[in-house]
């Protein structure tokens, strides 16, 4: 017997002509065309990535995270969202009204409702997020690069597309959903921005023991100059889980999202990203959202024993080595060899290798993921 859908299909109309006509009733309004970056987390913000917050900062929200790490209400937040425009593009926009984002074809991506309109210390900023104002910092460079004038206030998406890797791209609705149905109580989020290579399998591995699955959730989008393209991390990922992985285990999305590189700070929000995903755990690595020598490389672990309760639990594993005498991936906790032993699991070195088209040894990488990156033409961003 068919089962009747009538009243579905007719919802579904009505719900196509509201969003018909919203497009139409915001083309009316004046306009800012924002990037590709801007694109990503104006969807994450409306998408329910970035909760509580549910459009851009206002200065007192701002000016809170910036210095206390928390929201005005008290919720723990630590890196500042906002939307910063030029004073032309800005001109003439006052609390109270409406503006269409578009992207630079003109089509209409969301509508942000200005509750504010502000300015603010960039230096005071980066020197609070990102603990330097050197504009050799990738966060720090690409703060003093954008505009002077910031807007507070909250998005209403229209356009919910989620191009491209479209296939790959759950938000926190279909997440959820996905993990109650696989019967997982217990879900530990992975932040990669990297290619897959033995250490991350380790970690993975250790937290597979005592938690019902594993979220895999690399960074897509703006990373560091050499970092790998988005389709090779991709790719890499799906290789290993493939051959080397429980598939009733694992979960795989991608976290369309522009890296800080604010070290501990970005490392909390990450955090915060993947409970609204969904997640119970949350695993914390060496050097985490760290670019450079602008952090210590366990900073980004300390951070959670200041902060307070955050709902989420921090899986804190140190660096990960593989050992000629053990024959095997371990960490300083559970092998006691000499240096000598050690070969270091460096994103740099499998990155020069594959620059220079040479194989990367299997005591690094998988030999399955070290054939996918020789055999691309142009790896790296």
């Amino acid at each position: 017997m068919i089962k009747p859908h009538g009243g579905k299909l007719i919802n579904t109309i009505l719900k196509g002509e509201q969003r018909e006509k919203e497009i139409t009733d915001a083309s009316k309004l004046q306009k800012i065309i924002i990037s590709e970056e801007q694109i990503k987390e104006v969807k994450n913000i409306a998408r329910g990535l970035m909760s509580p917050l549910r459009g851009y900062m206002s200065k007192e929200d701002l000016e809170s995270v910036v210095k206390y790490l928390k929201l005005r209400n008290g919720v723990i937040f630590p890196i500042p969202i906002f939307f910063a425009t030029s004073r032309d593009q800005a001109k003439g926009i006052k609390a109270g009204q409406k503006v269409g984002l578009v992207n630079n074809k003109q089509k209409m991506i969301a509508v942000l409702k200005i509750d504010e309109k502000f300015s603010y210390n960039k230096e005071v900023l980066a020197t609070h997020v990102f603990k330097t104002t050197d504009e050799n910092h990738p966060g720090v460079r690409h703060l003093y690069s954008s505009g002077d004038v910031f807007l507070g206030g909250e998005i209403h998406l229209l356009d919910n597309s989620k191009e491209p890797y479209y296939e790959y791209n759950l938000d926190p609705k279909e997440t959820r959903v996905l993990f109650a149905r696989k019967g997982w109580k217990t879900i530990a989020g992975f932040q990669t921005r990297n290619v897959i290579h033995r250490g991350h399998e380790y970690l993975h591995r250790c937290v597979l023991e005592f938690v019902d699955g594993l979220f895999v959730n690399p960074v897509i989008g703006a990373k560091k100059s050499g970092d790998f393209k988005d389709e090779l991390i991709i790719e890499s990922y799906r290789t290993a889980i493939k051959v080397y992985y429980p598939r009733n285990k694992i979960v795989f999305s991608i976290l369309p999202y522009q890296m800080r590189y604010a070290g501990p700070r970005e490392a909390i929000l990450h955090a915060i990203i993947r409970k609204n995903f969904g997640c119970t755990h949350f695993i914390v690595g060496r050097d985490h959202a760290g670019v450079g020598r602008y952090y210590d490389p366990y900073e980004a672990q300390h951070i959670f024993e200041e902060i307070g309760d955050l709902g989420i639990t921090i899986v804190k594993i140190d660096e990960a080595f593989y050992c000629k005498k053990c024959v095997g991936i371990a960490t300083k906790h559970t092998c006691g060899h000499s240096e000598s032993e050690r070969i270091h699991l460096s994103g740099t070195y499998i990155r020069s290798l594959i620059a220079k088209k040479q194989k990367v040894p299997e005591e690094i990488i998988r030999p399955e993921v070290s054939k996918l990156l020789q055999n691309s033409k142009d790896p790296f961003v």
